[in-house]
């Protein structure tokens, strides 16, 4: 395959391709900007060796790139090309016009586009049906998302070639299936980013309080305003000028003064003579309307999934990864009440009688027809409302098989699986309503491959009060409860609310490059959930206290040596002790387990003679099993039992 353009998206697409196991050519139009791009390769690749990210060495990775200038030779074998041109639509006319005449006539070519449009772009060839928008982020190394977009004539053969690519990469792709401006997730972040900026034109807010609120009440990643700094106020500008929507005044007068954001050393905050993006969760925020916010970006995912632009599934799939935010727009809307929404935009469009503020259509149909959200069982999506089981989860994934694994997955790979209230709950809900008889074992791994868990969701705990706050959630002690064994199967972080989920599991395997830590003394605060009790009673007081007090990390083979987890083995090792683990849980007898497991938590915190009265109970009450018979008689037989929980 090809990539047109060795900047930072190009070089960067190109890296991506190339440790999928492809070979990849890399062009431009220099040869200068070639080799920069490709020394920013080679940078990067040894980054991620020192981090131990790459399954081969970096020499394997280059040697699967080469260079050109010549676009004729670059791309005359390519069966997918991938344009990353500066985004301006006659440049990239031009390139596909070029691409038209010298590329195979069955190739796929893509435009790797933040907001231009693919239908007017394949206008430049004879082959618009084999033209894809394929919208990697920056920087595409680290982002998951790619957004593959239909121009008008856009085969489903070419989408879902494209789409496949994609996921063979490591990616995830979502199918944005019209070619509206914006796409999907930058649709979605427009009012984000846009409604602070006319709520303080019209005086209505400050900067400070709009960022404060949006971070800190409402579990933003960034607040829009230090946002617009980082990514440049300018380009904000810009993309709502070629699409002819007014512009906040405050956004004008920034572009106008030059004073762009960061690359400026000023925008919205002082980045040179004053303290930055400084708003903190004290700020007065209380005031500010996050609900105006919220309201208008779910009107935006509405019309995209009215139009049929994109899914819920993929519009909060965008936005999770594509931005970072805590949870889908859809899901949160749903959470709020679409009702309530509907309220709001109907309320701002009576008093302002402004064009942004209309409901769309497809909100007015779901509220009138009773889908208002999570509370009346649908809005965007369908719930679980029956009570009956496990409902419906938007932050873990389950699966459990007929031999009785349960296995849990943290969803939230964009956050390192940071623990939310909502996860949490979700967690205390999947253990609470399962069919314990049922379950065999319980697993819990994160998503992705960076953390089982970096900690708690600061940003979701920030609207609790202290007393709320000194509510332990019960899902810690629901995990711990489980009459079931439970095993923590961690890879990378493991840190904070993390380490304190893993220690409510029974058993620990963890890879060798994982890390743990308690660091929220570093906040100002001591870990909850339990962790200083279980940290003093698994480590003893000189351990315990150093992991505490000190908030630092340490390692898995010291974790190991401590005996924080059970094992730390070698990544390419992981699967198969995990596996070797669960079989013997699996194929125990259910029985014994689950009274060894309750005598044991429940001895830990008892006297000795307590204690040792409890086991002489388990142990009378196991004598009289079919699991006790079955195991006796498969000793003498010399063969596996097969225990019934009987």
């Amino acid at each position: 395959m090809t990539v047109l353009g060795a900047g930072n998206m190009g070089h960067g697409i190109a890296e991506v391709v190339a440790i999928a196991g492809y070979d990849v050519v890399m062009r431009d139009v220099e040869s200068d900007l070639v080799s920069e791009g490709y020394e920013s390769i080679e940078w990067s690749l040894e980054k991620l060796a020192e981090k131990d990210r790459l399954d081969e060495s970096v020499e394997e990775v280059l040697s699967r790139i080469d260079t050109a200038v010549e676009l004729e030779s670059a791309v005359a074998d390519a069966d997918l090309v991938i344009e990353a041109a500066p985004e301006r639509m006659d440049l990239k006319k031009e390139i596909f016009g070029e691409l038209d005449e010298h590329a195979p006539d069955d190739a796929i070519l893509a435009s790797n586009t933040s907001s231009l449009s693919i239908t007017e772009i394949a206008s430049a060839t004879s082959r618009p049906e084999s033209v894809v928008g394929m919208h990697f982020f920056n920087p595409p190394v680290k982002m998951a998302l790619v957004e593959v977009i239909y121009g008008t004539e856009t085969s489903d053969e070419t989408a879902e070639a494209a789409y496949e690519f994609v996921e063979s990469l490591g990616k995830t792709p979502i199918y944005v299936r019209k070619d509206v401006s914006g796409f999907v997730v930058n649709t979605v972040l427009g009012p984000y980013i846009a409604e602070p900026a006319w709520m303080v034109s019209g005086g209505e807010a400050t900067v400070r309080e709009a960022d404060a609120a949006m971070v800190h009440r409402r579990g933003y990643p960034m607040g829009p305003f230090e946002l617009s700094d980082l990514t440049g106020i300018d380009v904000g500008y810009h993309v709502r000028e070629e699409a002819g929507r007014p512009i906040p005044p405050v956004m004008a007068e920034k572009v106008e003064s030059d004073e762009l954001g960061r690359k400026t050393g000023a925008g919205y905050y002082d980045y040179e003579s004053g303290e930055g993006a400084n708003y903190g969760a004290s700020d007065d925020s209380g005031e500010f309307d996050t609900l105006r916010v919220e309201a208008r970006m779910a009107n935006e995912a509405a019309r995209l999934v009215g139009d049929g632009v994109a899914t819920p599934e993929a519009v909060d799939t965008g936005v999770r990864l594509g931005l970072g935010f805590p949870e889908g727009i859809c899901r949160r809307a749903d959470d709020i009440g679409l009702d309530a929404i509907l309220e709001k935009l109907e309320t701002l469009h009576g008093e302002t009688d402004e064009e942004r503020f209309p409901p769309d259509d497809h909100l007015v149909e779901l509220v009138e027809s009773g889908r208002t959200g999570r509370e009346a069982g649908e809005g965007f999506y369908e719930y679980d409302s029956d009570g009956d089981g496990p409902g419906d989860y938007r932050l873990l994934n389950y699966d459990l098989s007929e031999e009785g694994l349960l296995e849990v997955e943290l969803d939230r790979p964009e956050r390192m699986n940071a623990l939310s209230t909502d996860l949490l709950g979700e967690i205390d809900d999947l253990l609470s309503s399962v069919d314990a008889e049922a379950v065999r074992c319980v697993t819990f791994e994160g998503a992705g491959d960076r953390a089982f868990s970096a900690g708690a969701d600061i940003g979701g705990f920030a609207d609790r009060s202290p007393t709320d706050a000194m509510d332990v959630t019960p899902a810690f002690e629901t995990v711990e409860e489980f009459p079931r064994p439970t095993l923590a199967k961690i890879e990378g972080y493991c840190l904070g609310g993390g380490l304190e989920l893993a220690l409510a599991c029974d058993l620990r395997v963890a890879t060798e490059d994982s890390e743990f830590g308690s660091p929220e003394i570093n906040l100002g605060l001591i870990p909850g959930g339990g962790g200083t009790q279980k940290l003093l009673r698994m480590l003893g007081e000189t351990r315990a206290k150093e992991l505490v007090f000190r908030g630092n990390r340490i390692g898995a083979e010291r974790a190991e040596e401590w005996g924080l987890i059970n094992r730390a083995v070698p990544a390419e090792e992981f699967d198969e002790v995990v596996r070797e683990f669960v079989d013997d849980l699996l194929h125990g007898p259910p029985l014994a387990l689950e009274v060894a497991k309750k005598v044991m938590n429940e001895g830990a915190d008892a006297s000795l003679d307590a204690a040792l009265a409890m086991e002489s109970q388990g142990f009378g009450l196991l004598f009289s099993t079919d699991d006790l018979r079955e195991g006796t008689a498969a000793f003498r037989e010399k063969r596996d039992p097969e225990f019934t929980g009987e």
